[in-house]
């Protein structure tokens, strides 16, 4: 793995703020070996605009509670929230309406380089009887 640890700590707090959005089909793609002016690629994907919205928007939230707050130099697409990109430095979060996600394909075209596990916590509290609906 040659992502940095600010990188996946950035990487694994977005995604689950994306997956705590009901964001769908997340993935986290090292991208070090491969380019140099970003460590990881997050992936996600939403039904609709106003998702896609909310997830950018908890994303963004979730990185300024971090110790070691995150703000993205770069922001584009926020408009049409077909496609939004982030660019943290450290990381690049794309949040893209399925349709954009399907046509574009970003995981096929980055399938060279290897993934970063990223299991959503909400899955592994219910299947381990401590999610809050059992308490």
């Amino acid at each position: 793995m040659t992502v940095s640890e600010r990188a996946y700590e950035l990487a694994t707090a977005a995604a689950q703020a994306a997956a705590d959005k009901k964001a769908q089909d997340i993935v986290i793609i090292d991208v070090g070996d491969q380019l140099a002016i970003t460590d990881a690629f997050l992936i996600a994907a939403a039904p609709n605009e106003r998702q896609v919205l909310a997830i950018v928007d908890a994303i963004e939230e979730r990185l300024l509670e971090l110790p070691e707050k995150a703000k993205p130099v770069r922001r584009e697409g926020e408009r049409a929230g077909r496609w939004v990109l982030l660019d943290y430095v450290d990381i690049v979060v794309h949040i893209q309406h399925t349709e954009e996600r399907e046509f574009y394909a970003l995981d096929r075209l980055w399938k060279d380089c290897p993934t970063i596990p990223f299991v959503d916590r909400d899955l592994v509290d219910a299947e381990s009887g401590t999610g809050s609906a059992t308490e």
